[in-house]
């Protein structure tokens, strides 16, 4: 980020700040008062701009709406101990972001326009990052396909946009998830990895299937054979099996998660032993009624770490051990919090200071 951009600022006439109850926040509902837009036209990035937080005039013949093309990512800042505001592994949102872009033949992001445009979107917005614990200013920048044309090919033009979202916890109790064995989210050759919007509309119908069963999300299963565990939702999986954290292994068809990123970099430094590979529906099953599994979480940026409590398979209910008795996920995520806090040294540098 060598060189500073010329982002023009709008600010918005009246802050939503004081009509904006902060001990109610349910997530992605309540937006800050600005957002960072930046335009892709003739092979270059323009027209980088602050301005108040609200519609976006398009076409409804863009090619984003018809086919597809649009990507996002989802980071958050913090409120430090000492009053500063730091984003959390943005390098890596930004490197998972353009690895998306390539997948779905959209333009790369430059880094400086990413990175600055967060900075100058909290800049004007310092007031929306929340100081209670556990709470945090979630990020999600979002590209999308402008082209107003009915054609099957890649755009020409494109929209960059970060807005941002005050937030506490994603969940607030142990999750009851139900393995899926009929639907899949996504196939070898895929674009499961890709933070793509077509992920996401394909699970929604299996997921309010579950719903309707009790369940508060679906693990999904490999597409070939249904064999194998790969994602929960909205969130990597993690197990702990005889001592050690277990999760499904990178690949084409699971998502590279920062928060599982960190997770596993954090039980390494504890000198916890961690397995990535692949893990089959028949080892968790048996490690509930054995007994060896004695942990079962969700890893996401807005998840953050959520315990599973519950695991639904082929019409039967297993009852994991008490989330309050884990002591393994709990220290993660206790040092995970501390370091986004500020309230311990990060010495792995993740905490980009912005404020």
């Amino acid at each position: 980020m060598n060189e500073t951009l010329d982002i023009t600022i709008s600010k918005a006439d009246q802050s939503r700040l004081t009509v904006t109850d902060f001990s109610q926040l349910p997530f992605g509902k309540v937006f800050s008062d600005h957002m960072f837009i930046a335009d892709y036209n003739n092979g270059e990035w323009s027209n980088l701009q602050v301005l108040p937080y609200g519609p976006v005039p398009m076409s409804p013949a863009i090619s984003a709406l018809h086919y597809g093309q649009a990507i996002f990512e989802g980071l958050k800042a913090y409120r430090q101990a000492d009053g500063r505001i730091s984003v959390f592994r943005a390098e890596k949102n930004f490197e998972r972001f353009n690895k998306s872009a390539h997948r779905m033949a959209l333009p790369a992001v430059p880094e400086e326009i990413f990175m600055q445009g967060i900075a100058a979107l909290i800049e004007i917005d310092e007031k929306w990052v929340p100081a209670q614990d556990g709470y945090s200013l979630y990020i999600r920048p979002v590209m999308f396909a402008t082209d107003p044309y009915l054609g099957v090919k890649a755009s020409d033009s494109y929209k960059f946009v970060l807005m941002t979202t005050p937030t506490g916890p994603y969940y607030s109790k142990a999750l009851t998830v139900k393995i899926e064995t009929e639907y899949t989210r996504a196939d070898d050759g895929g674009v499961g990895y890709a933070k793509t919007a077509g992920n996401y509309a394909r699970s929604i119908y299996p997921f309010q299937e579950a719903m309707k069963e009790g369940f508060d999300q679906l693990i999904w299963t490999d597409a070939a054979t249904h064999e194998f565990i790969e994602e929960a939702g909205t969130a990597n999986l993690i197990f702990v099996i005889d001592g050690k954290l277990v999760t499904p292994s990178v690949r084409s068809t699971v998502l590279d998660g920062v928060t599982r990123d960190t997770i596993i970099t954090l039980a390494k430094k504890a000198g916890i032993g961690v397995e990535e590979r692949r893990v089959s529906v028949k080892e968790v099953i048996a490690g509930i009624e054995n007994g060896s599994l004695t942990d079962a979480f969700a890893a996401g940026t807005a998840a953050t770490v959520t315990p599973i409590g519950q695991i639904g398979y082929e019409g039967k209910l297993y009852t994991l051990t008490d989330p309050a008795t884990r002591t393994i996920s709990a220290g993660i995520a206790k040092t995970l919090n501390d370091i986004r806090y500020g309230l311990i040294p990060d010495e792995f540098g993740w905490n980009w200071t912005v404020k």
